[in-house]
This record gives C-alpha cells, structure tokens and sequence, in this order.
C-alpha cells in the first residue's frame, strides 16, 4: 500500500530560473569566471615584475578558482540534465561532487602557499611594493564584483557555495597583498609579504572545512540540517489516525533539493478510499507547514504489516 506526495518548499531562485538551484546563477558563474581569468593573468604579470610572493600566491589560488568555476559551471550542466530510467535522480549530486573537488583543490593550494611562505621568510626577497599594491588592487575590485554576483546563490546551493568562498578567499588575499605592500613601502619590512602570504594560506582553511564537511553530509545522506526528525516523527505521531512510523528517511540529492520516505502506520478505518486520501492530505499538510522538504514518499500500511516486510527495510 504505497503512495507519493510531492509538495515544493525549497527556496525560490529568481523568477524565470529552472532546474537545480545552482542552475540560476549559471549566467552569474560565467561572469565570475571571466574576472577570475582576468585577474589571473594580471597577478601572474604583476608577480613576475615586482618579486612578490603574495601576488603570485594569490594568482595561485586565482588559478584553483577558475578551475573550481569552471567545475560548477560544468556540474550545473550535467546536474539538469533530465534522469533516465538508470538514473532516476538525473545527474542532480554532479553539483555536490564539484563541490568537493573545490574542497580538494583549495587545500591543495593552501598548503602549497604556506610551504612557499615559510621558505621567503626565511630568506625574504626584494620585493616592489608600489607595483605590487596595485595589482593587488585590481584582484580586489575585481574579486568585491564577483563576490556581489554569487552573494544570493551561495545561500541556496553548495555547488555555488564553493566557488564563492574561493573567491572571498581570493578577496581577502588581494586585501593582504595591499597591506603587505604598504608596509614594505613604509617601512621596509620585507618579511611582510611572506606574512601575508601565510595569512592567505590560513584563511583558506576554516572555509574549506566548513564546506568539505558539508559537501561529505548529502553523500553521506544525512539528514537535512534544517530538519528535526525528532520533530518530523513527533508531527507525524500527533496525526489522528496514524498508530506509528518506521523507516523514516530524510536526505538531500542536492542543493534545495531534500527529499523524505516514511512508512506510517494507521487504524483500520483510515484505509478506506476516503480515509486513505485524507491521510496522504494531512500527512502532506503536516510536514509542508513545519518542514522544507521537496519530495516526500508516504507508505501506508495496517498495524502488524511491518512484521512481514524484509529485514533490509528496517
């Protein structure tokens, strides 16, 4: 005795968007990239010229941000592709995996500049501050832009999550090459610039786990974070009619999209036809008023029914 209901809840992206959350900021994504490769090649230029190393540190970790985009903008694609018979989700958790990948690409780099950091501190080089100031300069202009275009997006979607803290990272490393170079001009303190290169690196770390232990909880399926299943199973219990509820599942498949099964138990009367659809109602009602779950799966069953279902389903 089986029965599905769907009723959406997940956040609204902006109007005309289709698809997974991410899938609507796929033009935004794009821009950020095109300044990502721009500033890329501007700090690479600028790091040759003027021996800093927080530059070239920075454009390290400019270069895992256009891979990481480029990622996202990839996982977008293959994640709204329609499912099929094989994959019935789609491609939907591409976005998570990309997600995870920008985790692994951000320490990566982060251990790289803090290696590099320690070596100039400990023979620190000649380094142009003025120079250096301004190519850090035109990172952060072009960093704050980019910041303003994935702002909304990565409250909605992992996947956009990801690129927006390697480029707030990127943002707050512009901002340290601009103070070492300050520094290095006003008082010649030429271990500055490894300083703010280590600051970069440290930086990179607290956002990455934050993010990686994210990403791990959807392919982990774990429940949704905004989601008491105390609370759901307590809900569901307080129905008139329901007798109990066992294998009751919450997860997520990707951003904004949280799905839920429950098998519930109910009287006799309730499964008749009337009872039977009004159950499905309330159950419907019940969880879309409390909870923000996109797809739910009801099974309803007779008291003592769970006896003869397989031992895998408990």
């Amino acid at each position: 005795m089986g029965a599905g209901h769907d009723h959406g809840h997940a956040h609204a992206p902006p109007p005309g968007a289709s698809g997974t959350a991410a899938a609507a900021y796929r033009g935004r994504l794009r821009i950020a990239l095109g300044l990502t490769l721009g500033v890329l090649v501007a700090e690479i230029t600028g790091g040759m010229l003027t021996g800093s190393l927080a530059l070239l540190a920075d454009a390290g970790h400019m270069a895992t941000d256009a891979v990481g985009i480029a990622m996202a903008l990839l996982a977008i694609h293959f994640a709204n592709r329609p499912p099929s018979e094989r994959r019935t989700f789609g491609y939907a958790r591409a976005e998570i995996l990309a997600a995870l990948a920008n985790c692994l690409l951000l320490i990566g780099v982060g251990g790289f500049i803090l290696y590099e950091a320690v070596q100039r501190l400990i023979e620190p080089p000649q380094v142009d501050g003025p120079l250096t100031a301004v190519f850090g300069a035109i990172g952060l202009c072009a960093n704050v832009l980019s910041l303003a275009l994935l702002m909304r997006g990565q409250k909605e979607s992992l996947n956009v999550r990801g690129a927006f803290l390697e480029v707030m990272a990127d943002a707050l490393g512009s901002f340290a090459v601009i103070v070492s170079a300050v520094l290095v001009v006003a008082t010649g303190f030429e271990r500055a610039d490894p300083i703010a290169s280590l600051a970069i690196g440290l930086m990179i770390v607290p956002r990455t786990w934050r993010l990686l232990r994210e990403a791990l909880d959807v392919l982990l399926e774990a429940a949704p974070k905004d989601v008491d299943m105390a609370e759901v199973r307590s809900h569901i219990l307080a129905l008139p009619g329901v007798e109990g509820v066992h294998d009751l599942h919450a997860w997520t498949i990707t951003s904004g999209l949280p799905v839920l099964s429950a098998h519930v138990v109910v009287q006799e009367k309730v499964l008749d036809a009337v009872g039977y659809e009004k159950m499905l109602h309330d159950l419907q009602g019940c969880l879309g008023e409390h909870f923000d779950v996109e797809h739910c799966t009801f099974q309803l069953e007779p008291v003592g029914h769970a006896e003869h279902e397989a031992r895998l389903c408990h």
